[in-house]
């Protein structure tokens, strides 16, 4: 009878999309509504969580209804003074913890990522699978981590939420504390041209490019 693989992680895993930000550099316009390629762009994003995901849900603060057409869940930051992204996974990791036992790692994007890979939680989970210590596994693209680009273990949240509490809110720190292990991803190649698959929409310009690149690139179309 052959043994089962030491290193094999048998786990339900669902998904998180931040969208907890202020989009400051965006100028105005809250960016995880903005058009793009005809969808919002935080639909992008859940698009290509969505099926590598047992369930997903939205971290977003302010009106909820400004996302229900998306058809997830929200879930608001568990803080008022809105401590940046590691507050999105804490308040992620607890609403699965309360409503869905079975899950035992978080998926986590953030909403201005409309390239993610569609291997990502596969790669993701066998990097974390692969080392035990670790209570994060981190994506990586051109030798530069992406800390909330990450599958978490749900007993994160315990480490995650002290830190907060006492103002350390560097995710690069919080990463580094939960032993993380980084998993580096190639570039993508669309109509010619290497592009980073964890691009992300921070100005206008970078809203410009995206529109380019998704004008070019087949994908999973996000919902309407």
């Amino acid at each position: 009878m052959r043994t089962p693989d030491r290193g094999v992680m048998k786990t339900t895993i669902s998904g998180v999309v931040l969208a907890g930000g202020m989009s400051r550099r965006m100028g105005g316009p809250e960016k995880p509504l903005m058009m793009l390629d005809g969808v919002p762009l935080i639909a992008h994003a859940a698009a290509r969580l969505r099926p590598q995901v047992a369930s997903l849900i939205l971290n977003a603060n302010g009106d909820p209804a400004r996302f229900a057409n998306l058809g997830h869940p929200i879930v608001p930051d568990e803080t008022a003074d809105r401590p940046g992204p590691l507050a999105g996974v804490v308040a992620a990791l607890h609403w699965f913890a309360r409503h869905e036992p079975n899950v035992e790692a978080v998926a986590s994007v953030p909403a201005d990522s409309p390239l993610v890979p569609m291997d990502l939680v596969a790669r993701l989970r066998d990097g974390l699978a692969a080392s035990p210590g670790a209570k994060v596994a981190v994506a990586s693209s051109r030798a530069q981590r992406h800390p909330v680009i990450a599958l978490w273990r749900l007993d994160a949240a315990h480490e995650i939420e002290a830190a907060l509490a006492r103002g350390e809110r560097k995710a690069h720190a919080m990463i580094d504390r939960l032993g993380a292990v980084t998993v580096p991803f190639s570039d993508i190649e669309i109509a010619g041209r290497s592009i980073d698959p964890f691009f992300n929409v921070n100005t206008p310009e970078d809203f410009a490019t995206a529109e380019n690149i998704l004008s070019r690139h087949t994908a999973p179309r996000a919902p309407t």
